[in-house]
């Protein structure tokens, strides 16, 4: 047998056009219907007129004659697509309208009964009509009499049928009492009142009978009304709320409208097109579940509203070479699908098989789900899906996943997944995955600046805040490395002091060990020496700077160099990649190559050829040797400080033989004199340092206070992240402030997240926690960062935090110092060791921003497993606009209360299931009958054979099946308990 050949069961409640008012040819009144074929017209307009009609109601005046002739036809063959048709009574109330008619009140009444014909009529015998001293019943032979005391002159029994149905109006206290007095009309029997003003209830205009219309539209189940001003009344979306209409109107109400044909033209036409659409079965039962959930089950339009996108909505499940699947073709409803039945009678594994043909089962295997644990029975078998898009899925049931990576075509929440999510502590991955999902779908799409997920949106707005914070950090690295060094030079004052000192005195003593080789006669020679070795010691300090100067811009000129070759271009490469999005051409990526300002290449030739130049000419020439050791090297007013070096040592080598007596006093004194020079030389090194290394604490303040300026920076940039997270979650704040009770318990918060152990465990590392004081032991450090640092790492704003930061250093820093785990001693180390202190000080690695939930004013780490189950539900069901799959859910009542399910997973299911598929196993009646689910399929499992799987059944309807509703009753606790509280909460009459 083929697939198409497997008989399908009932796949639940779907829409059905129903035409609630028509008349026939013969209507007692206003029968427009001309020619001998009129009723062959009549027929044939109700066959083919579009769209289809289902479902219909045949019309007359306190008469069922001609809802008889269109039975017997339909018994004939005509009427093939008509499933139902029932009588709909026509009455007048004696209650006037402004317009000059009088409400019309209909009696709709179900065809189940195989005597409603002749209970209907004994129903009407009982209303009557009096006037003067005569009382005339509602029945056939009274009409017409009544027609005749109107006028004599009537002759003809139908002419005087019309005039007595013109006359008779029904008394509304008399209906209504005897409606409540007959079990078989309760039973049988749906009142409908006319809304429009000619015949209906808004003609009742005078204030006097404000009340009289509250009772009439109060004892009716159905306003036949048209207009969407009345629609959203009755639904209580207009002036009135639901629980106004509950009280004053004793419930919400289905408004229908129908053509009220009285001629071949209207019939099946109504005006504008505005059909009648009934959700439920083709029985009159889906009329009495429109009167229980009028907004679920009843419409007015050109078609029917429609919930899921066509594509995403599962049509039939074919399931193959699986002998115990004894339901092996099950056509599913395009809305709410509650799957049911006994513990191990095959809920689960229906759900599992759908989601498996969607791709939708967990990346890992789950051993408690029903395809691991019959695996050994499924070789061969597959599972099929045709979608209402008529698309395909096949997959084979004896492996877990066949195609990995494939795209989950719908959503699967296993038992364990929710169970998983329930029992973690805190903030899941996968909780905040969802999170950020419905975050997302809260945005417009003119809102989500081109991007396809949140990952996208949050990155392109938060990503220059994190370089920014990264730089940051980079820089506070850098500074510490500066600032240790400043602090070494700070330390070094005093030694370079001394040092100078002892220089002074070396050269000093030296000078005075030189003048003793000094011969007699020769003081002013020694003299000239001194002056001329001091003018030549300051020359080589120019010639210093000089040769300095060149080699710095030599360096300057290879930077350069490398900055064109390698920086720049490397720099204009990560640009490139992190902003591919720009679209820039490579034409237009080169205008963001780094260059210099100025022409530094010729700068540079010019200072570099002017350092060589200065150098050259301080230097000189050295001159030829002089035959006469008595004649100077440079006249006696030469400006010895303009003079070049050359010249200068010459001289001075002249001088110092002059000055000897002898070779070897000679040598003495030159070796003396280049001690001094070069002391001297070391001498202006060292006080050059000095200078420099005095200066040293004031940068190095400087310093520190770029640091926390830097750090506050930090704090800016995460700061500005979170404003981004915050402006990301305002539109789902806006959409929950403004939801329904359930939602509005629900809140997201963006909080700091500070991990102080984390931070105060890297600190640890660093410093030698056996030394007595304040950081002696593990913890001590984490408990001073709780006390000082924490309240403005969570709350505070930069400057909060910049502050925070100093007087914790300004009170402890000296201390942490002095624990460090490095020697002193060991400059390097230390210095290393200080550039990691700095880093882990001015650190925000502990400090990420992040989304929290609050439901109901708790944390989410305070709820219950139950109650976060309310929560993760509200994300699927409620919040998540963008997902239209089908969504999947096994048993989503577990951990949870009965009023807990009552009062907030109900409401999320009914709203869910506008939007989407559900297809949801379970347990609890209220989440079968308070969601007025759409199908109800009942797994039945068969006896267990050894070695075997047993076998599998699957019944399906809606509740509008009294079978179906016996069997939620039989099988689910609590069943008749759900639909009393139904009908309690609903306010309606209905005994059925």
């Amino acid at each position: 047998m083929g697939e198409s050949d497997e008989q399908q069961l009932n796949s639940g409640s779907r829409w059905h056009r129903w035409e609630p008012h028509v008349h026939a040819p013969g209507t007692i009144l206003n029968n427009q219907f001309r020619g001998n074929d009129a009723w062959d017209k009549y027929l044939e307009q109700l066959e083919t007129v579009m769209p289809t009609i289902s479902a219909v109601g045949i019309t007359d005046y306190y008469s069922t004659d001609t809802y008889e002739t269109v039975l017997e036809a339909k018994s004939e063959g005509r009427l093939p697509a008509c499933e139902l048709i029932f009588p709909n009574i026509e009455m007048r109330l004696n209650v006037g309208t402004i317009k000059g008619g009088f409400v019309n009140v209909h009696l709709l009444v179900s065809p189940e009964d195989p005597n409603h014909v002749k209970e209907i009529k004994r129903f009407l015998s009982l209303l009557r009509f009096d006037v003067g001293s005569n009382s005339y019943a509602c029945t056939p032979d009274d009409l017409i009499s009544l027609g005749r005391k109107a006028n004599a002159s009537l002759t003809d029994n139908r002419a005087a049928l019309e005039e007595g149905s013109k006359q008779f109006k029904v008394d509304l206290k008399a209906l209504m009492r005897e409606f409540e007095a007959s079990q078989w009309a309760r039973d049988n029997i749906l009142i409908a009142v006319a809304g429009a003003m000619n015949d209906g209830t808004s003609g009742i205009r005078d204030g006097a009978d404000a009340l009289l219309r509250q009772e009439i539209e109060r004892f009716a189940h159905i306003m036949f009304a048209s207009s969407a001003a009345q629609r959203d009344f009755w639904l209580g979306r207009g002036v009135a709320s639901e629980e106004q209409l509950k009280a004053d109107y004793n419930g919400l109400k289905p408004c229908l409208h129908g053509s009220d044909a009285h001629d071949h033209r209207k019939v099946g036409v109504p005006d504008g097109d505005r059909f009648s659409w009934i959700k439920g079965a083709l029985e009159f039962d889906a009329l009495r579940q429109a009167c229980i959930d009028p907004a679920g089950r009843a419409y007015i339009g050109d078609m029917p509203v429609t919930a899921a996108t066509p594509s995403q909505i599962i049509r039939r499940v074919y399931i193959g070479d699986a002998p115990f699947f004894q339901t092996p073709h099950l056509e599913l409803n395009p809305g709410l699908v509650t799957i049911i039945g006994a513990r191990g009678s095959g809920k689960t594994a229906l759900a599992d098989l759908i989601a498996h043909a969607c791709d939708a089962m967990p990346e890992e295997e789950n051993e408690k789900s029903f395809l691991y644990r019959a695996r050994e029975f499924l070789g061969g078998a597959a599972i099929k899906l045709q979608w209402e898009s008529e698309t395909v899925d096949r997959r084979p049931l004896d492996c877990w996943n066949d195609e990995p990576g494939q795209y989950a075509r719908a959503r699967y929440l296993t038992q364990q997944f929710v169970e998983d999510l329930c029992s973690a502590d805190g903030l899941t991955d996968g909780l905040l995955r969802e999170m950020e999902r419905v975050i997302f779908a809260a945005h417009g799409m003119l809102d989500r600046d081109g991007a396809a997920t949140f990952d996208e949106l949050l990155d392109g707005r938060v990503s220059r805040f994190r370089e920014a914070r990264i730089r940051e950090e980079d820089a506070l690295a850098k500074l510490a490395d500066r600032i240790g060094a400043e602090l070494e030079k700070i330390k070094a004052v005093d030694t370079l002091r001394n040092q100078l000192k002892q220089k002074g005195d070396l050269i000093k003593q030296t000078t005075e060990d030189r003048l003793k080789l000094v011969t007699k006669g020769s003081e002013e020679r020694l003299k000239r020496l001194d002056e001329v070795n001091k003018a030549a010691e300051t020359i080589r300090g120019y010639l210093r700077f000089y040769s300095q100067q060149e080699q710095n811009f030599l360096s300057i000129n290879d930077e350069v160099a490398h900055q064109r070759k390698n920086r720049s271009p490397e720099e204009l490469r990560e640009i490139q990649t992190r902003y591919t999005a720009t679209g820039l051409v490579d034409a237009e990526w080169t205008n963001f190559l780094l260059n210099y300002q100025g022409n530094v290449d010729d700068l540079l030739k010019v200072k570099l050829q002017q350092a060589r130049k200065f150098a050259a000419d301080l230097k000189g020439t050295a001159p030829a040797p002089l035959n006469d050791v008595n004649v100077s090297y440079l006249p006696t007013n030469a400006d010895l400080a303009r003079t070049p070096l050359a010249l200068l040592e010459a001289e001075a080598s002249r001088l110092t033989k002059l000055i000897g007596a002898d070779q070897e006093t000679q040598r003495k004194f030159s070796a003396l004199t280049r001690k001094v020079e070069e002391e001297n030389n070391l001498m202006t090194g060292l006080q050059t340092k000095l200078t420099d290394a005095e200066g040293a604490r004031e940068r190095r303040q400087k310093l520190i206070q770029g640091r926390k300026d830097g750090y506050g920076r930090v704090f800016t940039a995460l700061l500005s992240e979170q404003q981004v997270l915050e402006n990301l979650y305002a539109p789902l704040k806006t959409k929950l402030a403004t939801a329904g009770a359930t939602l509005q318990k629900l809140a997201f918060s963006i909080e700091r997240q500070v991990d102080v152990q984390a931070w105060a465990a890297r600190g640890e590392r660093l410093i030698d926690m056996r030394r007595q004081g304040a950081f002696r032991g593990r913890g001590s450090l984490r408990d001073l960062a709780m006390q000082h640092l924490l309240p403005a790492w969570q709350n505070g704003d930069a400057a909060t935090a910049q502050t925070a930061m100093g007087k914790f250093l300004d009170e402890h820093q000296d201390e942490l110092l002095a624990h460090s785990d490095v020697p002193k001693g060991e400059t390097a180390e230390y210095r290393s060791w200080l550039k990691d202190f700095a880093s882990w000080i001015y650190g925000t690695d502990h400090i990420t921003i992040q989304y929290g939930i609050n439901y109901d004013g708790i944390d989410i780490q305070k709820l219950s497993p139950g109650t976060r189950g309310i929560v993760l539900l509200l994300l699927y069901l409620a919040l998540d606009d963008l997902d239209d799959r089908p969504l999947i859910i096994d048993q989503p009542e577990e951990n949870l209360d009965p009023q807990s399910i009552h009062r907030e997973l109900v409401g999320l299911f009914l709203a869910a299931k506008q939007k989407r598929q559900v297809i949801m196993v379970t347990h609890n009646a209220n989440l079968v009958i308070n969601t007025d689910a759409d199908q109800i399929i009942i797994a039945h499992c068969g006896n267990h054979s050894q070695g075997q799987m047993p076998p599998i059944t699957y019944t399906s309807g809606g509740l509008e099946s009294a079978e179906i509703r016996k069997q939620v009753c039989d099988i689910l606790e609590g069943g008749e308990e759900a639909f009393r509280e139904r009908a309690r909460r609903l306010r309606v009459r209905l005994s059925r």
